[in-house]
Protein backbone atom coordinates (compact mmCIF):
# COMPACT_ATOMS: atom_id res chain seq x y z
CA UNK A 1 0.00 0.00 0.00
CA UNK A 2 1.04 3.30 -0.54
CA UNK A 3 -0.45 7.26 0.47
CA UNK A 4 0.86 10.03 -0.56
CA UNK A 5 3.08 11.40 1.06
CA UNK A 6 5.28 9.21 2.31
CA UNK A 7 3.30 6.27 3.82
CA UNK A 8 4.24 2.97 3.08
CA UNK A 9 3.29 -0.73 3.83
CA UNK A 10 4.30 -3.91 2.62
CA UNK A 11 3.46 -7.05 3.88
CA UNK A 12 5.41 -9.69 2.58
CA UNK A 13 4.08 -13.07 1.58
CA UNK A 14 8.05 -14.23 1.39
CA UNK A 15 8.91 -14.49 4.19
CA UNK A 16 5.92 -14.65 6.24
CA UNK A 17 5.43 -11.92 8.58
CA UNK A 18 7.90 -10.12 7.53
CA UNK A 19 7.11 -5.91 7.21
CA UNK A 20 7.70 -2.90 6.35
CA UNK A 21 5.88 -0.07 6.85
CA UNK A 22 6.62 4.03 6.81
CA UNK A 23 4.18 6.43 8.32
CA UNK A 24 6.45 9.34 6.01
CA UNK A 25 8.52 10.26 9.40
CA UNK A 26 10.19 7.06 10.15
CA UNK A 27 10.90 3.60 8.29
CA UNK A 28 10.46 0.06 9.92
CA UNK A 29 11.43 -3.10 9.18
CA UNK A 30 10.18 -5.79 11.00
CA UNK A 31 11.64 -9.37 10.38
CA UNK A 32 9.82 -12.45 12.47
CA UNK A 33 12.89 -13.89 12.93
CA UNK A 34 16.16 -11.50 12.59
CA UNK A 35 19.80 -12.73 13.04
CA UNK A 36 19.50 -13.50 16.70
CA UNK A 37 16.72 -15.93 15.67
CA UNK A 38 14.22 -13.38 17.76
CA UNK A 39 12.24 -10.94 15.85
CA UNK A 40 13.86 -7.72 15.08
CA UNK A 41 12.49 -4.30 14.31
CA UNK A 42 15.05 -1.47 12.64
CA UNK A 43 13.70 1.99 12.62
CA UNK A 44 15.19 4.45 10.62
CA UNK A 45 14.47 8.28 9.82
CA UNK A 46 12.83 8.65 6.57
CA UNK A 47 15.03 10.56 4.65
CA UNK A 48 17.89 9.23 5.78
CA UNK A 49 17.00 5.79 4.50
CA UNK A 50 18.60 4.87 1.44
CA UNK A 51 14.95 3.26 -0.31
CA UNK A 52 14.04 7.05 -0.10
CA UNK A 53 17.11 7.66 -2.64
CA UNK A 54 15.97 5.43 -4.56
CA UNK A 55 13.30 5.18 -7.10
CA UNK A 56 10.58 4.15 -4.43
CA UNK A 57 10.61 7.53 -3.67
CA UNK A 58 9.35 8.58 -6.81
CA UNK A 59 6.22 6.35 -6.19
CA UNK A 60 5.58 8.20 -2.73
CA UNK A 61 6.15 11.52 -4.20
CA UNK A 62 9.22 12.68 -3.06
CA UNK A 63 11.54 12.61 -6.37
CA UNK A 64 11.00 14.69 -9.58
CA UNK A 65 12.13 12.36 -12.12
CA UNK A 66 13.11 14.85 -14.56
CA UNK A 67 15.26 16.09 -12.57
CA UNK A 68 17.08 13.04 -10.74
CA UNK A 69 17.23 11.03 -13.66
CA UNK A 70 18.91 11.17 -17.19
CA UNK A 71 18.96 8.79 -20.51
CA UNK A 72 15.74 8.20 -20.10
CA UNK A 73 14.75 5.66 -23.21
CA UNK A 74 10.99 4.13 -23.42
CA UNK A 75 10.14 0.59 -25.63
CA UNK A 76 6.84 -1.28 -25.37
CA UNK A 77 6.61 -4.30 -23.13
CA UNK A 78 5.19 -7.41 -23.86
CA UNK A 79 1.93 -6.91 -25.93
CA UNK A 80 2.48 -3.32 -27.03
CA UNK A 81 0.10 -1.89 -24.11
CA UNK A 82 2.69 -1.30 -21.48
CA UNK A 83 5.90 0.47 -21.48
CA UNK A 84 9.38 0.03 -20.03
CA UNK A 85 11.25 3.24 -19.27
CA UNK A 86 14.69 3.27 -18.52
CA UNK A 87 16.83 5.75 -16.84
CA UNK A 88 20.21 6.27 -15.31
CA UNK A 89 20.44 8.85 -12.04
CA UNK A 90 21.95 11.95 -12.51
CA UNK A 91 24.43 11.62 -9.58
CA UNK A 92 27.18 8.68 -8.87
CA UNK A 93 26.12 9.79 -5.04
CA UNK A 94 22.91 7.51 -5.18
CA UNK A 95 23.05 3.57 -4.33
CA UNK A 96 22.18 2.63 -8.00
CA UNK A 97 23.37 3.03 -11.46
CA UNK A 98 19.93 2.22 -13.17
CA UNK A 99 16.11 2.13 -13.06
CA UNK A 100 13.52 0.65 -14.83
CA UNK A 101 9.57 1.46 -14.58
CA UNK A 102 7.19 -0.50 -16.52
CA UNK A 103 3.70 1.66 -17.00
CA UNK A 104 0.54 0.28 -18.25
CA UNK A 105 -1.40 2.12 -20.76
CA UNK A 106 -3.59 3.66 -17.99
CA UNK A 107 -0.51 5.31 -16.84
CA UNK A 108 -0.10 3.40 -13.58
CA UNK A 109 3.14 1.98 -12.52
CA UNK A 110 3.20 -1.79 -12.54
CA UNK A 111 6.96 -2.33 -12.02
CA UNK A 112 10.09 -0.70 -10.56
CA UNK A 113 13.47 -2.62 -10.76
CA UNK A 114 16.57 -1.00 -9.27
CA UNK A 115 19.99 -2.28 -10.08
CA UNK A 116 22.72 -1.35 -7.70
CA UNK A 117 25.92 -0.43 -8.55
CA UNK A 118 27.14 -3.80 -6.79
CA UNK A 119 24.95 -5.53 -9.55
CA UNK A 120 22.23 -6.05 -7.48
CA UNK A 121 18.83 -5.97 -8.45
CA UNK A 122 15.88 -4.81 -6.57
CA UNK A 123 12.64 -5.74 -8.40
CA UNK A 124 9.28 -4.75 -7.18
CA UNK A 125 5.47 -5.76 -9.03
CA UNK A 126 2.69 -3.78 -7.83
CA UNK A 127 -1.02 -5.41 -9.18
CA UNK A 128 -4.33 -4.79 -8.03
CA UNK A 129 -3.76 -0.77 -8.02
CA UNK A 130 -6.91 1.19 -6.32
CA UNK A 131 -6.46 4.95 -6.50
CA UNK A 132 -6.95 7.01 -3.59
CA UNK A 133 -8.91 4.07 -1.42
CA UNK A 134 -10.17 4.99 1.92
CA UNK A 135 -7.16 3.97 4.24
CA UNK A 136 -7.14 3.92 8.01
CA UNK A 137 -4.31 5.81 9.05
CA UNK A 138 -3.62 2.86 11.98
CA UNK A 139 -1.99 0.52 8.63
CA UNK A 140 0.96 2.93 8.50
CA UNK A 141 1.67 2.94 12.29
CA UNK A 142 4.13 0.21 13.70
CA UNK A 143 4.51 -1.12 17.48
CA UNK A 144 7.48 -3.83 18.34
CA UNK A 145 5.86 -6.80 19.60
CA UNK A 146 7.03 -7.72 22.84
CA UNK A 147 10.23 -9.45 23.07
CA UNK A 148 11.50 -8.26 19.98
CA UNK A 149 14.81 -6.25 19.46
CA UNK A 150 14.72 -2.76 18.33
CA UNK A 151 17.64 -1.08 16.96
CA UNK A 152 17.21 2.36 15.80
CA UNK A 153 19.39 4.43 12.24
CA UNK A 154 19.55 1.10 10.84
CA UNK A 155 21.62 -1.71 10.90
Amino acid sequence: MLQKPGRMRWDYSQPKGKLFISDGKFMWLYTPAGPSGRPRAEKIKFQESDDMRAPLAFLLGKLNFAKEFRNLQARPEGAGADTRIVAEPKTDNLPYSAVEFVVTAQNRIREVKVTGFDNSILDFTFDEESLDPPLDGKLFQFRAPPGAEVVEGGV
